[in-house]
């Protein structure tokens, strides 16, 4: 190896052990589920993206081996060869009916949606709005563009619309994207939707909504933009399938012909392999589900709102979550270090989350209830939070 880059990685990583900064990646034993195993220690399981359970439903299971028999275990070539198979043409069908938009693209991940979508319609000579706290696969997004990229303070309605209007007014660009999330993964809060679309109307904004974590969860689970009945006005509805739809992947929904310029000139669709078979009908079936039955989604908002309840009783900052999603903020990054390695031993699994995925000095320990969790399962995650709580001094 290089000196250079041993020494680089040397005492960077000793740096990231020294500041709580460092994580730890623990290898679950078998499905991750309401519970999981990991090291041989069975723990109720709050970290996972796994909304509605349908990440281990034996429906969905059945499905994907059913269409492995007939198609394969790959697709076999990029979508614009020969890897568009029936399968990905009924899959993006479901998807706009979900959506209720015109059409849709799926992708390999809701990341690559990011990577595709934004630097395919969005270059130098344009600028981008993006929301102080927006996922980091859109800030990616929007660098690969090279456009202009104007931050605005997190949901604040005055300083997105005054720097719209002072991009408008510049002369600078040709075309301006205002982008957020829909749910804000890191506080479970939601975008303010019917007045970015309002501001965007005014200033003749591009509007890209991604509701990664929506999808399945808000809007009776259609998600962020269906929540506020928005579907004709966002021009960019993107969300992920590996979160509460459960497999793998990605999409946009939009008019057609934006999908119809996504397929000709969005770099992932045109040099990436397409999604497997099995996860593709798993999706499609599971999109139905949640399009025929509001019942894992009920339970899911029944759950979140138990936990979250159960949280700030016994004295934990929750912040300000709108959805399932529920921070126990703790501030100091090696003390939400600890707290969560300190759970890990009583039973619950909660990863910390800390810098660089949130600001520094805004460490929590962010708690996913999911479907399929019992209410016995949440008691005995809240007496252990209790109990770790008052042992670390957080409450």
């Amino acid at each position: 190896m290089s000196k250079i880059l041993d020494t680089f990685l040397n005492e960077n990583l000793q740096g990231l052990h020294e500041q709580g900064l460092y994580n730890e990646i623990d290898a679950v034993e078998g499905a991750n589920g309401p519970t999981i195993k990991v090291n041989g220690k069975t723990l109720i399981n709050l970290s996972s993206n796994n909304y509605l359970g349908l990440a281990t439903n034996e429906e969905l299971k059945q499905v994907a081996k059913e269409a492995i028999d007939q198609y394969g275990v790959g697709a076999g070539a990029v979508r614009t060869i020969n890897g568009t198979l029936d399968l990905h043409v009924k899959l993006e069908e479901k998807l706009a009916e979900f959506k209720g938009t015109e059409s849709a693209i799926s992708y390999q991940s809701g990341f690559n949606c990011n990577m595709a979508a934004i630097s395919a319609v969005m270059d130098k000579n344009d600028a981008i709005l993006s929301d102080q706290l927006n996922h980091a696969s859109i800030i990616d997004g929007c660098r690969l563009s090279k456009a202009k990229i104007i931050a605005y303070n997190h949901s604040d309605m005055e300083d997105l619309r005054q720097k719209a209007k002072d991009a408008t007014e510049s002369g600078l660009y040709n075309k301006i994207m205002v982008i957020t999330d829909g749910v804000f993964s890191m506080d479970g809060d939601i975008a303010k939707l019917p007045e970015i679309v309002q501001i965007a109307k005014e200033f003749d904004l591009i509007t890209y909504v991604d509701d990664a974590h929506g999808s399945g969860v808000t809007g009776k689970g259609k998600g962020t933009v269906k929540h506020f009945g928005l579907e004709k006005e966002i021009d960019f509805q993107i969300g992920t399938l590996s979160k509460a739809i459960g497999v793998v992947g990605g999409y946009v929904a939009g008019k057609k012909n934006l999908i119809d310029w996504l397929k000709v000139r969005s770099r992932p669709f045109l040099f990436s392999t397409a999604v497997t078979p099995g996860d593709v009908a798993a999706i499609t079936r599971a999109l139905q589900m949640i399009m025929d039955s509001t019942e894992l989604h009920d339970q899911l908002w029944e759950n979140g709102n138990y936990l979250k309840a159960g949280l700030k009783k016994l004295g934990f900052n929750i912040g300000a979550s709108e959805t399932p999603i529920t921070p126990c903020i703790i501030g100091d990054e090696k003390l939400t270090q600890t707290f969560s390695k300190r759970l890990v031993e009583e039973g619950v699994y909660a990863k910390a989350i800390v810098f660089p995925t949130v600001a520094k000095g805004t460490g929590r320990v962010r708690n996913m209830p999911i479907a399929t969790h019992t209410k016995a399962m949440l008691d005995d995650a809240l007496a252990i939070y209790e109990r770790v709580g008052k042992e670390l001094g957080v409450i």
